[in-house]
């Protein structure tokens, strides 16, 4: 029968638990119909959820793509500027909504990108996971808006730059993601951290600095 999964909202739901709309964001990618797509944001609108991290995301030949047209796009595939368009047009005021950064694409044209989500409405941006300072990021924060750093949790960093299309950088070999943490929270104080691949089996209070506890 394979492995039925729900998402936040039909979590949240299920459980009877409560928002904090200041302590959660939602994913949303192009991979639903525009129907799905609809009727996720005005559940998200109801339960007054207010952050959506939009992207295009990555899916599989066997899962819904939302059509362009219906959300106002002139390409051939939905791209996230047209989602983040579309979410602040039909549903203006209900959300706000941020852009993935991805540093590891040339520099030039991620800018570029950016810009045209931030015309499209994006209010925050989200980066892929770094290690120490980089030069993308500073770059980012010219835009001025608020940056949410992603800190790559896990030990295997062979699999970040796998992940990322990047050749393994020498001074990562003896990788610790909790120096790395540290060291991103005091090079970027003005930006919330993320912590990516953080294990369910780590007590994260344990790892915060004590001043954002």
């Amino acid at each position: 029968m394979g492995q039925p999964r729900m998402g936040a909202l039909e979590s949240i739901g299920l459980k009877r638990l409560q928002i904090d709309p200041n302590r959660i964001f939602m994913n949303l990618n192009t991979f639903h119909t525009k129907n799905e797509l609809d009727e996720m944001l005005k559940k998200a609108a109801s339960a007054k959820l207010r952050y959506i991290l939009v992207v295009r995301g990555d899916g599989g030949p066997l899962l819904s793509k939302l059509e362009p047209k219906s959300i106002g796009g002139a390409r051939s595939i939905s791209t996230s500027i047209d989602l983040i368009r579309y979410i602040n047009v039909e549903f203006p005021g209900k959300f706000i909504t941020g852009a993935a950064y991805n540093p590891y694409k040339p520099l030039s044209f991620e800018l570029k990108h950016m810009t045209q989500k931030i015309k499209a409405g994006a209010k925050f941006a989200v980066t892929q996971p770094i290690i120490g300072q980089d030069q993308s990021v500073d770059e980012l924060k010219l835009l001025n808006i608020p940056i949410i750093v992603e800190a790559w949790m896990s030990k295997n960093v062979d699999l970040l730059y796998k992940s990322v299309g990047k050749k393994k950088d020498e001074t990562a070999e003896n990788y610790d993601p909790i120096d790395n943490l540290k060291a991103l929270h005091a090079i970027y104080p003005e930006c919330c951290i993320y912590l990516s691949m953080l294990s369910f089996m780590q007590d994260w209070h344990q790892i915060l600095p004590k001043s954002i506890e």
